[in-house]
């Protein structure tokens, strides 16, 4: 018996749908979608050249790189106009492979670019928006095949594909987080790069895998004014309006990762090993924070969970001053150890403070619009992160933190801490129980009481103290992993 024949042999079959896809048939189209998931996280192996090199190859300040990282977001900024664009423009005959081709073959050479040619802050800031702008596409894509399956589910199987996308998003993450740095020991960050462009390559091949008919022969084209209106309608109601602005302002507060990074590497001397260590483990971090919220708070109320756990994360990422200040060394505790327990405590508590925005945005949408709403929310969720990053860049270089110049970094984690506190007098913005039932809308009836949406693509930057490194592409985190409250 061949491979391919053991591969989808009865018995193996069964066990993979069962066990493994949480019961979804084994085929080549799933296996691709999970693929292009996969690269997605995998992608992540070039995170921390990326840093290093717009630090040390570039010589870029700590204002500069926070800038031009959150202008290398920008692409997710437009995703809904790029759902939209694959739906009424085919490439090529198809809505769906075409696009995912040029995915792959944009984002393999962005990486290239990166390994041969950038050699100037303005470079590199267009080839991150290349690069960003072919995993947005690829993100868009690959959606909207998730949500197409995911229609044809049965009751009892709600919610798994989204499980299974989610998951493989965050195997290649995990598994590329300690390489991110690892690798940087032993080769260049442009021969990291080369490395990177390898993966896009995947979604290439993934792409013959989708099973898609030829839009050319189609009588018409789908219309989207009508679900632009229906969207319009929605964000125009208070019970939708006013959720989304404070969501807005409270991911929109300044971040000083960028210059916490400088200090990190040039201050206490880091290595790019043990950053990729801190990578790895704030990782499992992240989950850890995920079942927390799942296991013991996703029964709470908005407003109590969002005013506690903002109260909570900012205290908390206070502590960074003990090592900005070297107060830890003081009382005996190493830099890199104190380093791994603060971040591992500020992932776990930044996860937990922001899985219920990610709950009320999926809870916001209506039926019939609830992808196109989404993904707009989210849009406005990323265009918050990008002002976030900007509004950071433009405190460091007011308060004179530089590549070498620390004095002022205490002062920048302060203000950057205490700013996510004030959005917190309008909570009242917040709905007090389910939207949904607000909007009269009946709740999904989920066996288990449970329903995973898609990966939610959004900039988190309300980890300041952790030493994860700078997300110039938004990570993949669980949209909505619990039961609904």
């Amino acid at each position: 018996m061949t491979p391919i024949a053991i591969l989808f042999s009865t018995p193996l079959k069964r066990f993979l749908r069962e066990k493994v896809l949480l019961g979804n048939a084994p085929s080549w189209e799933l296996l691709a979608i999970l693929s292009i998931y996969f690269v997605q996280g995998v992608l992540g192996l070039s995170r921390l050249a990326v840093s290093f090199f717009l630090k040390d190859e570039l010589g870029l300040s700590p204002a500069a790189m926070g800038a031009l990282i959150g202008l290398g977001a920008a692409p997710w900024i437009i995703k809904p106009v790029l759902g939209l664009l694959s739906d009424t423009v085919p490439l090529f005959g198809y809505r769906r492979r075409s696009y995912l081709w040029l995915s792959g073959l944009m984002g393999s050479a962005g990486w290239l670019l990166f390994a041969g040619w950038v050699g100037s802050g303005t470079q590199a800031g267009l080839v991150l928006l290349f690069t960003s702008l072919s995993v947005a596409i690829g993100d868009v894509i690959v959606d909207s095949l998730v949500v197409e399956r995911a229609q044809r589910e049965s009751l009892a199987q709600v919610g798994s594909l989204q499980s299974l996308t989610w998951g493989a998003a965050a195997v290649g993450g995990i598994i590329t987080a300690y390489a991110s740095g690892a690798l940087l020991e032993w080769f260049s960050t442009r021969t990291v790069f080369a490395i990177t462009a390898i993966f896009p390559l995947l979604t290439v091949g993934a792409a013959f895998l989708i099973s898609e008919s030829s839009a050319n022969g189609e009588d018409s084209k789908p219309e989207p004014r009508a679900q632009i209106k229906l969207v319009w309608q929605a964000v125009r109601q208070k019970t939708i309006l006013l959720p989304t602005l404070f969501i807005f302002f409270w991911q929109a507060t300044p971040s000083a990762e960028s210059a916490f990074f400088y200090f990190t590497t040039n201050e206490l001397g880091f290595e790019p090993e043990f950053l990729g260590r801190v990578r790895l483990v704030t990782s499992v971090a992240g989950l850890i924070g995920v079942g927390l919220y799942q296991r013991f708070l996703k029964t709470l109320p908005f407003r109590v969970i969002m005013g506690w756990s903002t109260v909570i994360s900012s205290a908390l990422g206070l502590t960074t001053l003990i090592l900005i200040t070297h107060a830890n060394r003081a009382i005996g505790i190493d830099d890199h150890w104190f380093s791994l327990g603060d971040s591992i405590i500020l992932t776990v508590t930044g996860q937990i403070a922001f899985m219920p925005v990610l709950v009320l945005a999926a809870r916001l949408c209506p039926p019939g619009i609830e992808a196109t709403l989404f993904a707009l929310l989210m849009s406005v969720m990323n265009l918050a992160g990008v002002l976030s990053f900007e509004l950071g860049s433009l405190l460091t270089h007011w308060l004179g933190v530089t590549e070498t110049q620390f004095d002022n970094l205490a002062l920048l984690v302060i203000i950057t801490n205490l700013s996510t506190l004030l959005p917190l007098p309008f909570l009242g913005l917040l709905p007090a129980g389910d939207p949904q039932e607000n909007q009269a809308m009946e709740a999904v009836d989920v066996p288990g009481d449970r329903l995973v949406l898609p990966p939610a693509e959004v900039f988190e930057h309300h980890t300041v103290g952790s030493l994860s490194d700078q997300n110039f592409l938004p990570e993949f985190v669980p949209e909505k992993s619990s039961s609904l409250p």
